[in-house]
């Protein structure tokens, strides 16, 4: 092990022992989901052995609102946030069709509209990686629950994310859905949906996250320092635009090769490095910042380093530093900069 490693790991070792505490709120993480080729299809036949069968597209029965019937959606996620990646979102729900006046036909209920749905999204990395998956239980209803994300759709729903894998172990948050899938025949063959092709929706999450990404610190702030000496960044010694940074950090989650729950990471071996494996992304006075590394300490818990480079023509003075992981944000942090 060289010189440069060595001084590495003790750098990380003075932030993971240094630090004078984290946040015990946890940061608001808003997650807008693109989905593409929703298609929704109903039990509308009875016979199980016509299922799937045709080509199609196939459009439903006319009564399949009729209450008590399954549905089924099937949607790839394309984008969070903007950022490309892959996925798929599945709905299974049971129409009820509740109404509050007493109707022949429909169930009477206090809550009108009401639906029960569960739905499963799971997200890939565009090269196939594993990001994690969220399992979200709810129903429909014309009345979107207190503290809710502020969207306008219809109906709102009353769904949440109750449990979480990955990046997103342990979460919880509101879900919305915002638009409506193409509607077809449980008879159409769902291997056909790309090419019959389905409607364009978005899921909007308040997501509350078990654990996030937080810059550690030190004596001397956060534990950020100068890649070409290991010096801290410091009010005496600035960052500059176009620098190259490295900071210690914790709350990163799951890394590449896999590391089981509570083992530190092992002694560092060249080219075998663990490499995080969600999207990390920096941001100084909300400009991204190109992040070139970020992996585990070895020989530490919990603690990562990431390498990012301060953006060219960031405005000398005080810079606001953002760090997320799978769209989680952690606390911002202030740097200065030459």
């Amino acid at each position: 092990m060289n010189h440069t490693i060595r001084t590495l790991i003790a750098v990380a070792c003075g932030a993971a022992f240094c630090v004078t505490g984290l946040a015990q709120t946890p940061p608001v993480t808003m997650l807008e989901i693109d989905l593409n080729n929703s298609v929704m299809y109903v039990e509308d036949v009875s016979d199980m052995s016509k299922w799937g069968k045709l080509p199609g597209p196939v459009p439903p029965a006319a009564d399949y609102t009729h209450p008590f019937k399954w549905r089924t959606t099937i949607a790839d996620i394309v984008a969070v946030n903007g950022r490309p990646v892959k996925g798929s979102f599945v709905l299974v729900q049971k129409g009820m069709a509740g109404i509050t006046d007493f109707t022949p036909g429909r169930p009477i209920s206090d809550v009108q509209g009401t639906c029960v749905r569960e739905s499963r999204l799971i997200l890939l990395q565009p090269d196939g990686t594993a990001i994690g998956s969220m399992i979200v239980s709810g129903s429909t209803t014309l009345m979107p629950p207190p503290g809710a994300p502020n969207v306008e759709v219809s109906p709102p729903g009353m769904e949440a994310v109750v449990a979480g894998t990955g990046a997103f172990l342990g979460a919880r948050g509101h879900k919305i859905l915002a638009g409506s899938s193409r509607v077809a025949s449980v008879t159409e063959d769902a291997a056909y949906r790309r090419i019959n092709g389905g409607n364009k929706l978005k899921i909007y999450i308040h997501l509350i996250p078990m654990t996030w990404p937080e810059v550690l610190t030190v004596p001397t702030g956060p534990a950020i320092f100068h890649a070409d000496d290991f010096s801290p960044v410091t009010t005496e010694k600035p960052a500059r635009a176009g620098e190259l940074l490295m900071m210690s950090v914790s709350g990163l989650g799951p890394v590449r090769p896999n590391l089981d729950p509570g083992k530190p990471f092992p002694a560092w071996q060249a080219g075998k490095e663990h490499v995080v494996n969600s999207p990390v992304e920096v941001t100084v006075n909300g400009k991204a910042a190109a992040v070139t590394s970020a992996i585990g300490w070895p020989g530490m818990n919990n603690v990562y380093r990431v390498d990012f480079r301060v953006p060219e023509g960031t405005a000398a003075g005080t810079a606001t530093l953002g760090l997320s992981v799978a769209w989680i944000n952690g606390p911002e942090v202030k740097i200065p900069v030459r």
